[in-house]
């Protein structure tokens, strides 16, 4: 009996051990591909070792850290549905072993811990940390300013603290909320995920039908358009005219301005405008090079190809949630809820298998990468854009923390949507308005509405565009702009010739 006892420590022993090698692993190369993105956006500072420098640096591996906890909130479902149908096919295996239900609960629940960890305490840490100088009156250096980071996130701490216990206050009146008020592990922060949660599916839904609808361009914009009822030599030569005519002119605007100190500054502006639209001509030139060196294929049947399947993606991802508004009235099971199961591999998930598994999965990632886009699409956030080798660290934090919300709301967006029938597991199956009917089926015909709106204006200014394209009537307003560029630059030259 001793010895059986020994050995089922033993296993226990071993079973965690190779749960913490697994989730180290996957971790250590999250880290290494986020600190690779950061890096190629990151500023290039100098290489002089000072206390910005330095400052600069943790907040990096603080940004590295948050970033790698945002690629593994993304690949949990995945991940999840990819082991159910992998243990469901292969439940014997011996190399598979290690693929259990321990190791995906563990999993679910050291990401909710780390989002917390980063989104409450390291990104508040980097950004006070960077922006901090130290108190006045106190010796300056690093010593300094990590002190007063700790005295910012001790005031903050206690002016969300304090939020959050007026606010459940207001809501629940009954005696046990009132009582749970005093409980910080297991009121304050489960309470308070729920409500950053709950602000990361707003986000989410306010993003994601902008970038579905986005998303045709950015591909438009990266593949090469078929040529229809277009000469691309002419356009090409017209281009070149216009190149040729604003380096004339950038060539005699020294010349013109030769002798006339007081009008220096209005003399750099006006090269800086010039600079900027033979910038902008020489890339329209690029671009039209360019279709017209690709092949037939790429222009015919690349493009027509990438467009269906992400008109397909879209149309699939809509019908699933119209599929799941029908579910949310017909059957109140269907709402999202949490699981505390270990045994995993007994049942498939998915009711037509691997495919459908499979299906599920790319639609996920298409929403990510389609919340993405619409999140730098929309003009609030749009300062956030990175941009390579010029990104600010405030920026780099800004844009961490938002990806982080997204990537955690993620999981519970597509179970609420029913993009997946995967149910919630630790933590993210905790949160209080999963349960709330209307809220759920709010969210739902929110999302099928909007998406479709953007879709239907998407679609139909673009068609308007072509036909004027095609019919050759979007040169007028053309002419019309260049009519007025043109009168506004004769009004500054007889300006110029007043003074």
């Amino acid at each position: 009996m001793e010895e059986d006892d020994v050995t089922i420590r033993e296993q226990n022993f071993h079973s965690q051990v190779r749960e913490y090698i697994v989730c180290f692993l996957l971790f250590a190369v999250l880290y290494i591909v986020s600190y690779c993105i950061i890096s190629r956006y990151k500023r290039k500072s100098d290489e002089q070792e000072d206390e910005d420098a330095i400052v600069n640096r943790i907040s990096m591996y603080l940004c590295t850290f948050t970033l790698a906890v945002s690629g593994g909130a993304v690949l949990l479902l995945p991940f999840s549905i990819i082991s159910y149908e992998i243990l469901l096919s292969l439940p014997k295996n011996y190399y598979i072993q290690w693929l259990n239900g321990s190791l995906i609960h563990g999993l679910w629940n050291l990401v909710s811990l780390f989002s917390n960890l980063c989104l409450f305490v390291l990104m508040p840490f980097a950004y006070f940390f960077l922006e901090s100088e130290g108190f006045a009156g106190s010796k300056k250096g690093i010593k300094a300013r990590v002190l007063e980071t700790f005295v910012m996130l001790f005031l903050l701490g206690l002016l969300i603290l304090g939020i959050v216990w007026v606010a459940s206050a207001l809501i629940d009146n009954d005696a046990a909320s009132m009582e749970s008020l005093y409980d910080l592990w297991e009121f304050y922060l489960p309470y308070l995920y729920s409500c950053i949660s709950l602000m990361g599916g707003l986000l989410l839904l306010m993003c994601t039908p902008v970038g579905l609808s986005r998303m045709f361009t950015v591909m438009g914009q990266l593949l090469v358009k078929p040529t229809i009822l277009e000469d691309l030599d002419e356009q090409i030569y017209c281009i070149q005219l216009q190149e040729e005519a604003l380096e004339r002119r950038l060539n005699a605007t020294p010349l013109c301005f030769s002798g006339m100190m007081s009008n220096s500054y209005f003399h750099a502006n006006s090269q800086n405008h010039l600079y900027k639209e033979l910038d902008n001509i020489r890339n329209q030139r690029n671009k039209l090079e360019r279709r017209k060196k690709a092949s037939a294929w790429e222009k015919n049947l690349l493009y027509p190809i990438v467009m269906l399947i992400l008109l397909a993606g879209t149309a699939i991802s809509v019908l699933l949630v119209a599929l799941n508004i029908v579910y949310l009235l017909v059957d109140e099971t269907a709402l999202p809820k949490g699981s505390t199961e270990r045994d995993i591999g007994s049942a498939s998930l998915s009711t037509f298998g691997v495919a459908q598994a499979v299906i599920e999965i790319i639609l996920m990632f298409y929403l990510l990468v389609s919340s993405v886009v619409g999140f730098y699409s929309l003009r609030i956030f749009q300062e956030l854009t990175p941009r390579k080798d010029d990104t600010t660290m405030t920026t780099i934090i800004g844009c961490c923390v938002s990806i982080l919300v997204l990537s955690s709301a993620l999981p519970v967006m597509s179970r609420t949507l029913g993009i997946t029938r995967f149910d919630l597991l630790g933590d993210f199956g905790r949160f209080n308005w999963l349960g709330n009917f209307y809220i759920v089926l709010s969210y739902n015909l929110l999302f099928a509405v909007v998406t479709t709106l953007c879709l239907v204006r998407k679609f139909t200014s673009a068609v308007r565009e072509e036909l004027l394209k095609a019919l050759g009537l979007d040169k007028l307003n053309l002419s019309n702009s260049t009519t007025d560029a043109e009168s506004g630059k004769h009004a500054v030259n007889g300006h110029q010739k007043t003074l």
